[in-house]
């Protein structure tokens, strides 16, 4: 069985840059596409996200993406071996490190 991999919705699949808007969702990203047709062949694909999730799953649709997914969800399933956002960190057991790396922490679209 192919293990499950967790991707949110907003920053990673779209062009989200931090300006929220519940009815307008961001531009797909480029390369989304092809990212989750690959990454489909070794995973089980699940999309977690904040928002709606019937709006996402449209969203998802529309840009031709769903087929890739098995699931829409905005609870991190506690069965993913992977976690996938571009709001995260990773522990590596350095505490020290790891609150150097929370307070100066910025979402890549921030240093755009």
């Amino acid at each position: 069985m192919k293990k499950l991999i967790c991707i949110d919705f907003d920053g990673v699949l779209n062009n989200y840059s931090g300006q929220y808007d519940e009815h307008n969702l961001p531009q797909i990203k480029e390369g989304a596409e092809n990212f989750l047709d690959k990454l489909s062949e070794d995973f089980r694909i699940e999309i977690f996200t904040v928002r709606n999730i019937e709006t996402v799953t449209q969203w998802l649709i529309k840009n031709n993406l769903m087929k890739y997914i098995e699931n829409v969800t905005n609870i991190k399933n506690k069965f993913a071996s992977v976690f996938l956002d571009d709001r995260a960190l990773n522990f590596d057991r350095d505490f020290d490190k790891a609150y150097r790396n929370i307070t100066t922490f910025k979402p890549y679209w921030k240093n755009i």
